[in-house]
């Protein structure tokens, strides 16, 4: 293009006003034309790259540069004044140009009101949607503007992955919920993600209690146990701790029933009564402290008994009580026979009961001589007469009532049976003295009057 002889100054602004260097064309300086526009790619990349406001004012003076240049160049012209033709040239270039980038620009501040509103509203997932319609316009033109919304996803990226780890806490893992509420509190420190933090907490909280209810108490001990932070990440955690700690330790309570582990079930139910005396569950949690109490008790009792081989060992040395035996009835009564079992083992069945079911522990002790029954004249093997002296069997014998653990009886029963054979068996020489041979009867008639039979 030859230069004009009567360039138009307005028009030459204007066409550089579109930031293309087209000003320059109209007046035939392509060197300027070509500078023009590698300044004006330059600074666009610029701020598409570091999206940062300084960029902006500096496309802003740019373009102010080129405009105050080309006008002042035409100016200079001899034959400079108004050209009609020139005027409708420059603004067909420049107004379109200029009405896109407006255009572009309104759109991204339109976009990023709603991904603002989306935040404020605590939806991330309507906030990234919204930020998707950013494209490479926008990026070129309102850089800055959609830095903003990518803030905004980029926190909703790492609030879903506290997500992810609040989801970890669910199972019970305690370290990762303690990584997750780092992580909130991240991301709460800065400004304008609060309602969005609080939707991540609430869905999390929201899904507990869990089905497992000793987890649940692990879960809501921590909530309430953490008292550093954020109050709004604090508040709900205990709030929530607060709702669901109740129901969580009288399942739990129920759970260890069932497992057996009677302690730490009665552990649990007591802890709601300590903890939450005016609970609905209350009377529940009472009833399992009962049946958890007496589990243990019959767990005691029932190794005194295992242990109880004499007098001075187990259950003999150490009675217990089992609250829920039966009352000691006469003649109806079941016994739980220990020590020296020599002849309460020749007792009737129907004399017996299982632990559970029995109301009296009776401890025997080793057999002793007892009364003279009689004396008898027998002959040794080598033809020599001598006397042996049959007594009874003296027991030592003591009856605990099984449901309080106390002594009912403490004395030595005499069993008598047959004596004086007519054959003796003895080995050496003829003993001085011999126990009768009691019968299953005589044991009976021993040991009837200690367990009221």
């Amino acid at each position: 293009m030859t230069e004009p002889r009567e360039p138009d100054p307005l028009a030459v602004a204007v066409a550089n006003a579109s930031l293309l260097g087209a000003g320059y064309l109209i007046l035939g300086r392509r060197a300027l034309f070509w500078a023009a526009a590698v300044g004006t790619a330059s600074l666009l990349w610029l701020t598409y790259t570091t999206a940062e406001a300084w960029c902006e004012l500096l496309v802003v003076l740019w373009w102010a540069a080129v405009v105050a240049h080309g006008w002042w160049l035409a100016r200079r012209h001899p034959a400079a004044g108004p050209r009609r033709g020139q005027r409708v040239l420059a603004l067909a270039l420049t107004v379109p140009v200029l009405a896109a980038a407006g255009w572009v620009r309104f759109d991204a501040y339109g976009i990023e009101d709603r991904v603002t509103d989306a935040r404020a509203d605590g939806s991330c997932r309507a906030a990234v949607d919204t930020q998707e319609g950013v494209g490479f316009r926008h990026r070129l033109l309102a850089a800055p503007v959609a830095a903003r919304g990518d803030t905004v996803v980029e926190a909703c990226e790492r609030l879903d992955t506290a997500a992810g780890y609040l989801s970890g806490g669910l199972t019970g893992d305690l370290d990762m919920l303690a990584s997750a509420f780092d992580r909130l509190g991240a991301v709460l420190d800065e400004p304008g993600n609060e309602r969005t933090v609080g939707a991540t907490l609430k869905r999390y909280l929201g899904r507990l209690p869990t089905d497992d209810g000793c987890r649940n108490v692990r879960i809501a001990d921590w909530l309430r146990e953490r008292r550093t932070g954020p109050k709004d990440l604090t508040g709900p955690a205990s709030a929530t701790s607060a709702r669901i700690i109740p129901g969580a330790l009288v399942e739990c309570g129920d759970a260890l029933m069932t497992d057996e582990e009677w302690a730490d079930a009665r552990d649990s139910y007591q802890r709601l009564l300590d903890e939450h005396p005016g609970d609905g569950r209350a009377d529940d949690a009472r009833e399992g402290i009962r049946k958890a109490s007496l589990a243990i008790e019959l767990i005691q009792v029932r190794n005194l008994l295992d242990e109880a081989d004499s007098m001075d060992s187990g259950y003999c040395r150490n009675p217990a009580k089992y609250s829920a035996a039966p009352a000691y009835r006469k003649g109806r009564s079941g016994a739980v026979f220990v020590g020296d079992t020599e002849y309460t083992d020749k007792l009737p069945q129907e004399w017996r009961a299982a632990t559970s079911d029995a109301a009296l522990v009776v401890c025997t002790d080793e057999t002793e001589a007892g009364d003279t029954v009689e004396t008898c004249q027998y002959r040794d093997h080598k033809g020599h007469i001598g006397s042996v002296t049959f007594n009874k069997l003296a027991v030592r014998v003591k009856a605990y009532a099984l449901r309080t653990g106390k002594l009912v009886t403490d004395r030595t029963v005499q069993i008598g049976g047959e004596s004086c054979p007519g054959t003796l068996g003895y080995f050496g020489s003829l003993p001085p003295g011999m126990a009768v041979t009691p019968s299953d009867a005589d044991v009976r008639d021993a040991f009837g009057p200690v367990v009221g039979r």
